[in-house]
């Protein structure tokens, strides 16, 4: 599903990433870890094409990104941001739909797959709420719906759990581990907590340097 050779990103004269090889294949579960300032969000950006120039190769379902618009890119990954990166004055629904809507999908195209997918997180009953009425849990949750709603063959998680609550965390972690298998996604889940991935053990990529290795956690 990723596939990274000899990856490299400079920022004027600083090496951010040197020669990074990795590799996750659809439908797999994976971690990436590594210190603050490692490079891990800007492998994300790069993955996501926030982010253009590079050295190297990456391909996203076997595709270089390269030849592929940032339109159909995206349409096949999903993102969720630590900072949920919901739009305040839009209800839950708005928020969610709003997926749909900037690929050109009508309301009766998404409407059961929407409803759908806020009951399997728990926010059945919350469709009109507004984030500011909700916890940092549900709003997290909103995100997942809404990352899930194009139906993409890969989800990237920049820190999903880095702004809440221990408990709340394993929670959605737990959640994204069962949407993972559900919907046979990649993930690949960036986080700094030992515990999240003590708890749940999976292929873990460990960035130091600017290049990463595979953990022998599993």
């Amino acid at each position: 599903m990723i596939h990274i050779e000899n990856l490299t990103k400079c920022y004027g004269e600083q090496t951010v990433l040197c020669d990074l090889n990795l590799h996750i294949a659809p439908g797999e579960f994976a971690f990436l870890q590594g210190r603050s300032g490692s490079g891990k969000s800007t492998l994300l950006k790069l993955l996501y094409r926030e982010e253009e120039q590079y050295g190297g190769t990456i391909k996203i379902d076997s595709i270089l990104i390269s030849e592929m618009s940032k339109h159909e890119l995206r349409r096949k990954m999903g993102i969720i941001f630590q900072s949920f990166e919901l739009l305040e004055r839009k209800t839950v629904l708005e928020n969610v739909a709003l997926a749909g809507e900037v690929f050109g999908k009508g309301w009766a195209d998404i409407e059961s797959d929407v409803y759908r997918l806020l009951q399997r997180v728990g926010l059945n009953g919350k469709e009109h709420h507004f984030p500011h009425q909700l916890s940092g849990g549900e709003q997290q949750r909103v995100a997942i719906v809404r990352a899930l709603l194009n139906k993409p063959k890969l989800i990237l998680a920049d820190e999903p759990t880095g702004n809440l609550d221990t408990e709340t965390a394993f929670d959605v972690l737990h959640l994204l581990k069962e949407l993972h298998v559900e919907e046979g996604i990649a993930m690949l889940v960036v986080t700094h907590s030992e515990q999240l991935m003590q708890a749940f053990p999976a292929k873990t990529w460990v960035m130091e340097d600017g290049r990463v290795h595979e953990s022998a956690r599993v």
